[in-house]
């Protein structure tokens, strides 16, 4: 539904709106390296899941920048671009991390223990988002840790920890109230710094020949060093 921007409560300027994209463009940066740098190393399944986890989240990312742009500018409420965000971004999260397993899982030729779930119990409403995007974010961060100690370069690992601390805080900010405008720029700074290190992790593996790398450990990267 089309809604005139005045008549909604939300207190968004134009450079906040604008500020939106930018951990957009960083994530979409980092799946961009991390998408080219791991086709040669996962399957067809695990590499269709992280690109389209990938993919689903810039979209929802853009959408949402998208709608906060065109409230702000006083063009309209189109509220849909809004309320799709939430799902999307953990389904995409949840889709990225089932990727990132399967390359845990099936990138090595020794063999490797997979991990067994218990059957899940039935949730509704934002439970079930935020569920899937905690299991999403761990496992998609934690298969990045996996290729930092694989790849000797342990000294990368705090960025996708904190990769994953600050964009899990998005989880509980988005609960909050997002009619001050105070909220929405604490939002803002931690949706950056945690895209922004996920970036800074993807590009630091991406220089240091995470394309070359095979995850049996025959090929090292550049210049290994033990750690």
């Amino acid at each position: 539904m089309w809604i005139l921007a005045d008549e909604a409560a939300n207190d968004f300027s134009i450079g906040m709106a604008l500020c939106d994209y930018i951990p957009v463009i960083l994530y979409g940066c980092a799946a961009f390296l991390l998408l080219r740098d791991l086709h040669n190393k996962a399957g067809r399944v695990a590499y269709s899941l992280m690109a389209a986890g990938f993919i689903f989240n810039v979209l929802a990312g853009f959408c949402k920048a998208t709608w906060k742009l065109l409230y702000a500018a006083n063009i309209c409420d189109f509220s849909p671009l809004n309320e799709m965000f939430f799902p999307v971004q953990s389904f995409a999260f949840l889709l990225a991390g089932a990727g990132a397993l399967a390359l845990i899982i099936t990138g090595r030729k020794k063999p490797m223990v997979a991990a067994s779930f218990l059957a899940p119990v039935v949730w509704s409403g934002t439970m079930l988002f935020v569920a899937f995007m905690c299991i999403g974010l761990g496992l998609l961060d934690a298969g990045l840790i996996f290729v930092c100690v694989m790849m000797k370069r342990k000294r990368y690992i705090p960025l996708f920890v904190v990769s994953f601390v600050f964009c899990l805080g998005m989880g509980y900010l988005s609960s909050q109230d997002f009619s001050e405008a105070y909220w929405n720029w604490i939002a803002e700074g931690v949706n950056i710094i945690g895209c922004g290190a996920l970036f800074v992790g993807a590009l630091l593996l991406h220089k240091d020949g995470l394309a070359d790398f095979k995850m049996d450990g025959s090929q090292p990267p550049k210049e290994a060093k033990a750690e």
